[in-house]
């Protein structure tokens, strides 16, 4: 069997900037897997993913197209754990096992895996390190206040409905400290690219 590459999880709350963190590493050339890209892709027209997401939630959750109507799904879970639940549920395993089929054709020292909500999901144990955004959840409401142009409230009911800063620093191995400029950020990935490298490499 294949020696299982070296495999960093990229975390941090909403708006904490896991992707400017995420870019940074692919431009050093690390492969990146995005569960959220890979969730996308597993609820488009046709998949059976979908055809499930449906059966469980009703034919109100689909678009006029046939897809995936994400405001209502979000309303739909949003305002039940017991419904949030479910989707994870079905969704999790399917994302796991892509994430997995991916892993197995590269060929670097080590890969990043995204995954915004990996203090909540209580999968993906079998990865090697643990690499959280860390910002302060007043930034954290300011950001997402202008980046989806929504009111102070409602950026607190997103921030309260995931895990807290606490829960997810303690998860990490390492920490990247999003509160200053993209060039502060660039020179802390750099420095874990370097330690990923050896890591994967010995």
């Amino acid at each position: 069997m294949a020696r299982r590459v070296f495999t960093v999880v990229l975390t941090g709350g909403i708006a904490s900037g896991k992707t400017a963190v995420s870019d940074s590493f692919r431009q050093l050339g690390v492969p990146v897997i995005d569960t959220d890209v890979i969730a996308k892709e597993l609820v488009e027209p046709g998949q059976p993913a979908l055809e499930r997401i449906a059966e469980l939630f009703g034919q109100e959750v689909l678009d006029p197209a046939g897809g995936l109507n994400r405001r209502k799904m979000r309303n739909e879970i949003f305002s039940s754990p017991d419904k949030k639940a479910l989707l994870e549920g079905l969704l999790h395993p399917l994302i796991a096992e892509e994430v997995l089929r991916r892993m197995e054709h590269i060929g670097s020292p080590y890969c990043i895996i995204v995954i915004p909500l990996y203090a909540e999901s209580g999968s993906y144990r079998w990865v090697d390190r643990v690499l959280v955004v860390d910002v302060s959840e007043e930034q954290q409401i300011d950001r997402v206040m202008a980046r989806d142009q929504i009111s102070r409230r409602q950026a607190e009911a997103i921030l309260d409905a995931q895990a807290d800063r606490q829960e997810r620093l303690a998860l990490a191995d390492d920490v990247v400290d999003n509160s200053g400029s993209l060039s502060e950020l660039a020179s802390q990935v750099e420095d874990l690219h370097r330690k990923y490298s050896s890591l994967g490499s010995a």
